[in-house]
């Protein structure tokens, strides 16, 4: 996402309105919670409010959370979607440290995702494996790989040079990836990907290289919101690092959502939220505590002029009470480097390091 933008205050509300959710969790009303810094509060079949005081009250209002970003994003494809991976490789590199293959995989019938998987050398037993998310970049999945790009965004290759099992895919419509999410049944971009990502999860865990219980996720900028969308909506990735990668809605472009709104992301955020964050179902506030108590690790540089920093800083004041009530308050980590929309040396190293302590 390459969005400039200046950012000012804005109080996270929205008007009270129940609504048609697409969810497994599903109730025909599900409720958009007014206060999107509030997500120590859940609502029961009647529509009362109640304090979130234990874990499973906690869940309600996580599946009400899932059942929202659904609302903009459309339904999460179901079982009927999944067949056969029939990964095929078209080029094999080798260098010291790792053999780099070039494939595809099939997430649904009639489609392909190309892909670079590093398995590193030496290995003894099962490792974890890291799925690794581009930017915005029409390389795609090349600059994670390190074929090009900018040096500071080449993890897939780097995390592989420390061990991991890496998998960089292309998002839709990037690096040698041509789908039409609209023409096959998609009511956005944002979901396919997020299907394609949960398939990558899966040929990750088939690789008899991989500990198929040892899975994260890092991403920057497109990548690093794609990272969270799918921690949310997958529980196999036990470490997301998010780069670069939001704010809240009401601090992106002094509340102006146009640009979430295009095809390569959620038209429905134009088309019935009116790119509005006070009519928006869900807020990245809600989406990062989805994602408790598993391990976030967050690099928001202050100078970052896509996602403002006081609006990430929002999100974790939001999602901290959620992953302190989960007694996990020290998996949520966040970082402020001085620099702009970027992923410097020294950040990256922590996030590995975060990583390998998350999946050791």
């Amino acid at each position: 996402m390459a969005i400039m933008s200046q950012h000012r205050c804005l109080l996270l509300t929205i008007p009270p309105l129940l609504v048609v959710c697409m969810s497994a969790t599903s109730a025909a009303d599900t409720p958009v919670y007014r206060d999107k810094l509030n997500t120590m509060v859940y609502r029961d079949a009647e529509g009362q409010e109640h304090p979130v005081t234990t874990p499973e009250e906690w869940q309600i209002r996580r599946g009400h959370i899932l059942a929202e970003m659904q609302m903009v994003m459309g339904p999460m494809p179901d079982d009927s979607r999944r067949v056969d991976l029939d990964p095929q490789v078209t080029e094999e590199v080798e260098s010291e440290r790792w053999v780099r293959r070039k494939l595809t995989y099939v997430p649904e019938a009639g489609d392909r995702v190309p892909a670079y998987l590093f398995i590193p050398k030496g290995l003894t037993g099962k490792v974890p494996a890291v799925l690794c998310l581009h930017q915005t970049t029409q390389i795609g999945k090349g600059e994670p790989a390190g074929l090009g790009g900018l040096e500071n965004l080449h993890y897939a290759r780097e995390l592989a040079e420390r061990g991991f099992v890496t998998l960089a895919p292309d998002y839709p419509n990037f690096g040698d990836y041509v789908f039409d999410p609209y023409a096959n049944g998609y009511v956005s971009a944002t979901m396919k990907g997020i299907w394609n990502h949960r398939r990558a999860l899966d040929l990750l865990q088939s690789l008899p290289e991989v500990d198929p219980e040892r899975l994260g996720c890092i991403g920057h900028s497109l990548g690093g919101h794609n990272t969270l969308y799918l921690a949310a909506f997958d529980e196999r990735v036990k470490v997301a690092v998010t780069s670069c990668g939001f704010n809240s809605f009401f601090k992106y472009m002094n509340g102006d959502l146009t640009g979430w709104s295009h095809k390569g992301y959620m038209p429905r955020i134009a088309d019935l939220y009116h790119c509005n964050p006070a009519e928006m179902p869900f807020d990245f506030t809600e989406v990062l505590a989805a994602i408790a108590p598993r391990a976030v690790y967050i690099n928001a540089p202050v100078g970052d002029d896509n996602f403002e920093v006081s609006g990430v800083k929002d999100c974790v004041f939001a999602a901290g009470p959620v992953y302190a009530l989960l007694g996990a308050a020290e998996k949520l980590v966040a970082e402020h480097p001085d620099c702009g929309h970027d992923f410097p040396p020294d950040t990256r190293e922590r996030a590995y390091a975060f990583i390998a302590e998350a999946l050791r």
